[in-house]
């Protein structure tokens, strides 16, 4: 990691959170005979208290997720500071019949995915980008301007006083689902607006989880535990990820803990035990968004800057995970042969190579969403049928099972175990 006044570039990644230094990581690792000049422009000190993609919330990383992350010579670290193995999911329908489970023996892991807290992925990113000389960082900074050329894309940047212009072979738009770079870029977007609220926070209970995630779809949105690590003060510890209707919000979140412990206790029923404890209470609105292009000549749009999906199927960082490691590949095996890693011709193969998974990944977390929450009688007996019918056909159930570890489409070398 370096940071001095350099303005010349092979990558320029705006977005320093979860997937721009994901992919600094990627890039600035593989194996080249000459290696690649990463600029990382971040807003935030580039800390693991500033970051707001590092803060206490949680993300469940699939199997494949997990891959990448060892493929890149981080997961030890990650799993040493706190990776809770999610085992078995088990997937209720709130007041029906319908009842399967996910099992990881069932597709031969030792895992369907990890829980792992924010904060612990941002000090694994951050300690491997301290060793790393060909990462240059900028921030806190902000983004003036850019252009995008022929030959070259350059960044008009602030940082700590100085305007600076960069310039790179390749411009990456790592900057969140408010991306200034999409903006500027006048890139288009759909967007579904669920008029939903998640409510996330830790609660603990009174019985051990036994490495099990819980997905329980409720006439409001589903419902969410996914088994943390026990804390240094409180054991038998989940993330809840409860979805609301928005006109619920203000009631729940006005809650005191005992009462609210109460009301999702209600929601929930007690298989998992009786939960005695909960943390801070935030919220984060629901929306589906996908841009209708995700590279240009010298761009390219990953992570939430290209695609935000429901939690539902809790496969958000890990859609922008596959984004990093599948941009990495292209962007290494064209510097291998010694070609313009910001020519059209390149990004369009990252670009296609990525539909099919988010395609499907859209289809079926948007499908679930509206399925379990539509109480039309002839549906809600479908859907339950269906899942009761699951656990009796194999094939399906692992093909389902393979989805949710991540595995769409083509796998890149990094979900395979092998280095770029």
């Amino acid at each position: 990691m370096k940071k001095k006044t350099q303005t010349g570039f092979d990558v320029i990644i705006v977005g320093g959170g979860l997937v721009g230094a994901s992919l600094a990581c990627a890039l600035a690792s593989a194996n080249l005979n000459s290696s690649l000049n990463i600029a990382v422009i971040e807003n935030y000190e580039f800390d693991d208290t500033q970051q707001p993609s590092f803060d206490s919330r949680t993300v469940a990383l699939s199997y494949s997720s997990k891959e990448i992350f060892n493929s890149l010579g981080l997961w030890k670290a990650i799993e040493d500071l706190g990776a809770c193995a999610i085992k078995e999911i088990h997937i209720s329908d709130r007041g029906h019949l319908g009842l399967s489970h996910l099992r990881a023996a069932e597709q031969g892991a030792d895992a369907l995915g990890f829980v792992v807290e924010n904060q612990y992925l941002g000090v694994a990113l951050h300690q491997r980008i301290k060793t790393l000389g060909n990462i240059h960082l900028f921030c806190p900074a902000v983004v003036n301007t850019f252009s995008l050329n022929a030959n070259s894309a350059e960044v008009e940047i602030t940082s700590k006083g100085k305007r600076l212009t960069l310039k790179a072979k390749l411009l990456v738009a790592a900057d969140g689902g408010q991306s200034f770079i999409r903006e500027q870029a006048k890139v288009k977007t759909t967007a579904v607006d669920y008029k939903q609220t998640a409510i996330i926070t830790n609660i603990a209970c009174d019985k051990p989880h036994n490495n099990i995630a819980y997905e329980r779809f409720t006439d409001s949105g589903p419902l969410a535990l996914l088994p943390l690590n026990d804390s240094v003060d409180v054991n038998n510890r989940y993330s809840l990820v409860w979805t609301l209707k928005n006109n619920q919000l203000e009631h729940y979140l006005a809650l005191d803990d005992e009462s609210f412990l109460v009301a999702l206790q209600q929601r929930f029923g007690d298989r998992a035990g009786n939960f005695i404890k909960t943390g801070k209470r935030v919220s984060y609105p629901l929306s589906l968004m996908r841009t209708q292009e995700t590279v240009r000549a010298r761009l390219a749009i990953i992570g939430n800057a290209a695609h935000m999906v429901h939690p539902v199927a809790g496969q958000g960082f890990n859609l922008g995970l596959r984004d990093v490691a599948s941009l990495a590949q292209v962007i290494v095996d064209a510097q291998q042969q010694q070609n313009d890693i910001g020519d059209l011709y390149y990004l369009q193969q990252y670009a296609a190579w990525r539909q099919r998974d988010l395609i499907q990944t859209t289809l079926t977390t948007d499908s679930l969403v509206r399925l379990f929450t539509t109480q039309f009688p002839p549906v809600v007996v479908a859907r339950n049928m269906a899942l009761l019918a699951l656990d009796m056909l194999p094939g399906l159930k692992k093909q389902i099972g393979r989805q949710a570890m991540g595995f769409v489409g083509k796998a890149t070398k990094l979900a395979r175990g092998l280095s770029l």
